[in-house]
């Protein structure tokens, strides 16, 4: 299978007798339909609903779990972490020089031999597991998981969006299993629930195509000048992108041309996800 060692993540343990019951409370994601071998997104919310922190979640033992995010956050996070875990008996630590290591492929024998692999449940239509510790190789293939990332319509923060600017939906983790919408509180939750039941929810994940190279992450796509979204991860013709699903229906209703920068693009919602574009979608000089 191909691979790559991800030199941006680092992993924050957290353990204790109190451990779950203290995540549980606070992030986005079900703990209790996480089962062993599985890595599972999620988030650490603002009161008012938007992304603090992306993370994927997994056991680590009893009462014990890995959360893998961006290194550049981790110290922010931990602290955030601390600061919510009051009297919970719970231990935070960030883990030094782990070593994060992806490989993806239909074909998932060598990652089902490790038994410290664990299945990254974000994607659908192709086998993608993670590993933790290990010695460092070569580095394999980062653009390869680029690819493999936007293909599936998979983003997260830093190369597709800003913390602190996307609600979960946003960026698709209603549809990951991001969200625990059955689970109890946790912090955010009802700005989000009232997202989901209302489904207002309208920036989304797309899958944007051209025919010739896009231009780089952060370009703006637009409609006769006026903003629809943004460009994400790129990765020659393809890219992600966050955008206005109204607005995209509309221009295409309209037979209007979206573009990113001077670049015409078709934007697309990834194969596997189940929101749609809007009926009845307002013209982009209404929305």
């Amino acid at each position: 299978m191909p691979f790559a060692q991800l030199k941006d993540r680092a992993l924050i343990s957290v353990s204790g007798p109190d451990a779950e019951h203290f995540l549980q409370n606070i992030l986005t994601t079900d703990l209790d339909t996480l089962g062993p071998g599985q890595a599972k997104p999620g988030a650490l919310l603002a009161p008012q609903g938007k992304i603090l922190f992306d993370f994927l979640i997994s056991r680590a033992g009893d009462n014990s779990f890995w959360v893998d995010c961006r290194a550049d956050i981790a110290d922010d996070f931990v602290r955030r972490l601390m600061l919510y875990r009051l009297r919970a008996k719970a231990e935070i630590a960030r883990q030094d020089q782990v070593v994060v290591t992806v490989a993806w492929g239909d074909d998932s024998t060598a990652s089902s031999s490790d038994s410290t692999a664990l299945a990254d449940t974000r994607f659908r239509d192709v086998a993608v597991s993670r590993a933790y510790g290990g010695g460092a190789r070569d580095g394999g293939d980062p653009d390869g998981w680029k690819a493999v990332r936007i293909a599936n319509g998979v983003a997260e923060s830093g190369s597709d969006y800003q913390l602190g600017d996307a609600f979960p939906h946003d960026v698709l983790l209603d549809e990951t299993g991001g969200v625990g919408f059955k689970k109890g509180c946790y912090i955010g939750q009802e700005v989000v629930s009232r997202m989901q039941h209302r489904g207002t929810a309208r920036r989304r994940v797309l899958i944007a195509y051209a025919d010739g190279l896009l231009p780089a992450s952060g370009t703006e796509l637009t409609v006769a000048g006026r903003p629809v979204g943004a460009l994400g991860s790129v990765s020659g013709r393809t890219g992600l992108a966050i955008a206005r699903t109204d607005r995209v229906k509309a221009a295409v209703d309209a037979g209007e041309v979206i573009m990113a920068g001077d670049v015409p693009v078709t934007l697309a919602i990834p194969a596997w996800a189940k929101f749609s574009f809007p009926e009845g979608a307002v013209s982009a000089e209404e929305a």
